[in-house]
């Protein structure tokens, strides 16, 4: 191939570069907040209509509130959340609940290492220590979310 025929492909290849990031860079971030929101939304769900998978690793965890009790609450909180996420709205306010959530989320690993891991081995996890380690994403989904709110005062209502 021509070194004519190489810089015209290159420049070409480097055109729909520029459009491809320009579309990622408009719709990445909104699809990102929904597609967040989406899955709290129906965990948070789950946990009110009592059909969770997790409930009894949630009850075993926070072991100090009823269960029946706690899990439907919690369920609440995560559908306010995903509501939020799903909207665009209150999102100064969403993103510190989410964050909050998540933390609690990795108590499993302090407070039940023996359902989260392996024969006691950090690096061996079982389901439920893989269903917790997965909330790092979903935790770094938030922070770029956050990231990339209008700073306040300058359109910064709380929206995404």
């Amino acid at each position: 191939m021509s070194r004519t025929k190489v810089s015209e492909v290159r420049e070409e290849a480097q055109r729909l570069d520029v459009r491809v990031r320009r579309l990622l860079d408009r719709i990445g971030v909104p699809l990102l907040r929904i597609s967040l929101g989406v899955v709290f939304v129906w965990f948070g769900l789950l946990k009110v209509f009592q059909e969770s998978p997790v409930a009894d690793l949630v009850a075993k965890t926070i072991y100090w509130f009823d269960p029946d009790v706690a899990v439907p609450a919690l369920g609440v909180f995560e559908v306010f959340v995903g509501a939020c996420l799903v909207a665009g709205r209150l999102m100064r306010l969403a993103l510190p609940l989410l964050v909050l959530q998540m933390a609690g989320t990795f108590l499993v690993l302090v407070l039940l290492p023996d359902v989260a891991f392996r024969d006691g081995n950090p690096l061996l996890l079982t389901v439920e220590g893989e269903f917790v380690i997965k909330n790092l994403v979903l935790l770094s989904a938030a922070l770029v979310i956050g990231a990339r709110l209008a700073p306040i005062g300058e359109g910064g209502t709380g929206s995404a």
